[in-house]
């Protein structure tokens, strides 16, 4: 996979990243990402953070599916890690997960498949 894109690889069907840009998601589906899962709420870097519905609309229109679960960095409840587990059965591989800083995501991921 040559990108620019910060991806880091969890798995064959999973990837996280730091926060991506609207412009990111037709490069994700040139890579070949079915998914996308934003877990950041939004403003949480403030008013120049892109909206989870900014990017919705661009990876909608990039062919993607996008889930928006947003957590907390600090903390991720039972709930959100059985959310994330869903998404990772329900949505079409491979995914991509994005949070400030990729950390989150794959905190959820490993919490979510440790079961």
């Amino acid at each position: 996979m040559t990108t620019s894109l910060p991806i880091r690889q969890i798995n064959d069907q999973v990837c996280v990243a730091p926060q991506l840009l609207p412009e990111a998601m037709a490069e994700l589906a040139r890579l070949g990402f079915k998914s996308v899962v934003n877990n950041r709420p939004d403003f949480e870097q403030g008013p120049d953070q892109p909206t989870s519905a900014v990017i919705e609309t661009a990876a909608i229109a990039a062919g993607l599916a996008y889930r928006h679960l947003p957590v907390a960095s600090g903390y991720q409840s039972p709930d959100e890690v059985a959310a994330f587990a869903e998404l990772l059965r329900e949505l079409p591989a491979p995914l991509l997960a994005f949070c400030r800083s990729g950390m989150r995501s794959a905190r959820l991921h490993q919490l979510a498949t440790e079961a």
